[in-house]
């Protein structure tokens, strides 16, 4: 059975979420998940609820889904209902699967949203991907540790590539290979659209021991990521080296935590010009 039974995960998960939906959080949300009995990925997002109401899950089902990494934790079942009496089932493990990195997933339920004139998206190209802003963060990885080579792996059988001394090694991989197909392709799509301000990458990559564990939650290593974490605000804007996969500091002089002080300040501004552009037809309505 996997690592871990998940009992504890599921029960604090519920606690917090409690009956809330899809539909109620706060802001759009664009969840990535992986049907294995579809053998499909299941991406849930806040647009798609009113069209879908099969889609609209209790966010407790669906961070449990999402979470439910294959040999660390059990796939999640769940079945919704909609007020026609019409049911979907969902066989779901953990997002990673399809997209370990979910920028690319994000952009492209905006550009949706953009294609079926959402009026909460300004009325720009579908495909004008230079005009989104986009700030991706990270949740570390070991890749500069080195673990595997073709050499150490030449007569692993089905067990080792599973299983090997601590690891998962093809979880790894597979999981490591969505994530760093997302770094190469971003930055070359906002590099080609004259945009390379727009994309903020934070991710630090020199993980190692504990630290690079996914399950190790003991108040010493929490307290490490955190300090880890503030850290990497400190250090200067890396975009992913395309011949290495290694992330490198950029030329441009600012650290991430300056970078994302930037983002926020464009952003207030954005949202204050949309408020004052709703009220503006508001009253011109009236």
């Amino acid at each position: 059975g996997p690592k871990h039974d998940g009992k504890y995960l599921h029960s604090k998960i519920q606690e917090l979420l409690g009956d809330t939906k899809l539909s109620q959080t706060l802001t759009n949300v664009v969840i990535p998940t992986f049907d294995i009995k579809l053998l499909q990925p299941i991406i849930f997002s806040t647009f798609e609820t009113k069209d879908t109401p099969l889609k609209d899950a209790l966010l407790s089902d669906i961070c449990i889904g999402t979470s439910a990494a294959p040999t660390y934790l059990p796939g999640h079942y769940f079945q919704t209902e909609d007020h026609q009496g019409g049911t979907r089932e969902f066989n779901l493990v953990d997002g990673g699967v399809a997209a370990n990195n979910p920028t690319l997933t994000a952009m492209s339920q905006v550009t949706k949203e953009i294609l079926m004139e959402n009026a909460d998206f300004f009325p720009i190209k579908p495909a004008d991907h230079g005009r989104f802003l986009v700030i991706s963060l990270g949740t570390g990885s070991n890749k500069q540790e080195g673990k595997f080579s073709a050499q150490g792996s030449a007569k692993w059988g089905l067990l080792e590539w599973l299983y090997n001394k601590g690891s998962t090694p093809i979880i790894d991989i597979f999981f490591q290979a969505s994530a760093d197909m997302v770094d190469i392709h971003a930055p070359v799509l906002f590099r080609a659209l004259h945009s390379e301000e727009h994309y903020l990458r934070v991710q630090d990559d020199t993980l190692v021991g504990d630290a690079a564990s996914v399950d190790i939650s003991t108040r010493e290593n929490l307290e490490k990521l955190v300090q880890m974490g503030n850290e990497l605000l400190k250090k200067p804007v890396s975009r992913a080296n395309l011949e290495n996969g290694t992330f490198e500091p950029c030329e441009a002089e600012e650290t991430n935590g300056a970078a994302l002080s930037r983002f926020a300040r464009r952003l207030s501004r954005e949202r204050k010009l949309r408020n004052s552009f709703k009220l503006l037809i508001r009253d011109q309505k009236y």
